[in-house]
């Protein structure tokens, strides 16, 4: 379907050229290794999201697909060398494009973000790339900032695609950039679908899902916003989505990852799936 046409539970509780923006200093909580030194709940809280809901679910949810990905922390500290500049590895963005003639050539992997306008995509990838401070993403307030595809390279290791967002503010030609690029990008390896979990899974975010599912794109969804809400709100919209996932889809990795792009909650565990999705990271467990 194209884009142009755009029970739970629970335990009782109580309840453009952006990139020439001034430098950025990176914040501790990027860093693994800053994460790494927190204490042991709070650490993994940080880098496993999820395990702080388990208490707010009823013992008859199983959460198993919750944790399906579970790098060790050897891995995490290998996948934040990968979203590390050095003089040998350059993390820049390179260029934008209207359409599929102006996409630059290049045979590395590539992920690319899709999302509903004002989902926090621009918020998400700034915070994957925080370790590189001289690589600025724009974050604006106003939904539909993004109009183009922006190529963002990560060395020779693989390219990171922001694409515009869908919806009542996405651009007038949305369709006739994005589900081309979708279609023929033959080194696209997984597709980020991104989800409000303040608001859960819209009717725009089902269609795009429809899309995912009908060019047969392998593709995770990634719910965004987490800091935002209370666990009583937010486990109700995850539960739905994993059902969807579950019931409704053939080329979705069975769990969803959540992120605050606030907190760093998820961006360590996002990174090393990136990284092992485009073959730059082999799980030592």
């Amino acid at each position: 379907m194209s884009l142009r046409h755009t029970g739970v539970l629970l335990r009782s509780q109580p309840l453009a050229h952006p990139w020439l923006l001034p430098r950025r200093s990176v914040h501790s909580p990027a860093s693994f290794r800053q994460v790494s030194l927190l204490p042991d709940r709070k650490r993994r809280g940080v880098v496993f999201p999820f395990s702080a809901l388990e208490g707010h679910l009823d013992r008859r949810v199983d959460w198993e697909d919750f944790q399906l990905f579970h790098p060790s922390e050897e891995d995490l500290r290998r996948a934040e060398e990968l979203f590390t500049p050095s003089a040998r590895h350059d993390i820049l963005y390179t260029s934008s494009a209207v359409r599929m003639d102006h996409v630059p050539v290049t045979q590395q992997p590539e992920v690319c973000f899709i999302g509903r306008s004002n989902v926090g995509k621009s918020s998400l990838i700034r915070a994957l790339f925080s370790l590189a401070p001289d690589v600025e993403v724009r974050v604006s307030k106003t939904p539909g900032h993004t109009k183009k595809m922006n190529f963002f390279q990560v060395g020779g290791a693989f390219t990171l695609v922001d694409m515009p967002g869908y919806g009542h503010k996405a651009p007038r030609d949305f369709v006739d950039m994005v589900e081309p690029y979708l279609q023929a990008r033959k080194n696209l390896v997984r597709t980020f679908l991104l989800v409000d979990g303040f608001v859960g899974p819209q009717k725009a975010d089902l269609i795009a899902v429809e899309m995912c599912e009908e060019f047969g794109l392998p593709y995770v969804m990634v719910v965004t916003k987490i800091d935002k809400v209370r666990p009583g709100v937010l486990l109700p919209h995850l539960l739905q989505l994993q059902s969807l996932i579950k019931t409704q889809t053939k080329y979705c990795f069975a769990q969803p990852f959540l992120v605050s792009s606030i907190h760093f909650s998820g961006v360590h565990l996002l990174r090393s799936f990136i990284a092992h999705v485009t073959g730059n990271l082999q799980l030592s467990s």
